[in-house]
């Protein structure tokens, strides 16, 4: 099937109106809790400092992924909560949200490394943007999963 035409935002917390809100964290509970069987404390704090990166057809959330900014000059920013809408599976959105999603990170962040939590059964999908595994595989919430981190295409001085 053909990538579906989209566009694209990335807000803070406080920029979302509320249907966008809801929205957005519908669509992250009903596949990481829901979907994927896993109770777990979806609402963890760290939105209130994310950027939210959404793709969108008009109106509609197709897919989106949470950016952490990194702690300090040598941290890394954090790819998280990538998840595509089950509505629109098969029309290579995931990569696309993670093109979108490495670009935001290395153009809000250039010095940075990038990194992410994977479920483990994605490592090649993740290998193939340029991550690396730097763990051994994990459980986290009953997931396999196994850290990756992607170093920044420019080096500081």
């Amino acid at each position: 099937m053909a990538p579906t035409t989209y566009t694209t935002d990335l807000k803070g917390l406080d920029e979302f109106s509320a249907r966008e809100l809801y929205d957005l964290l519908r669509m992250r509970v009903n596949v990481f809790v829901v979907e994927q069987n896993c109770p777990y404390p979806e609402l963890d704090g760290k939105d209130v400092d994310a950027l939210h990166l959404r793709l969108l057809d008009g109106g509609e959330l197709l897919a989106s992924a949470r950016l952490l900014k990194p702690h300090s000059a040598q941290d890394p920013s954090k790819i998280g909560r990538v998840v595509v809408s089950p509505a629109h599976r098969g029309k290579r959105l995931g990569g696309a949200l993670m093109s979108e999603a490495v670009a935001a990170c290395a153009r809000l962040f250039p010095a940075n490394p990038i990194a992410l939590s994977a479920q483990a059964h994605l490592r090649r999908f993740y290998e193939s943007f340029g991550f690396i595994g730097t763990s051994e595989e994990y459980l986290e919430d009953g997931i396999p999963h196994i850290d990756m981190v992607r170093q920044p295409v420019t080096q500081p001085a």
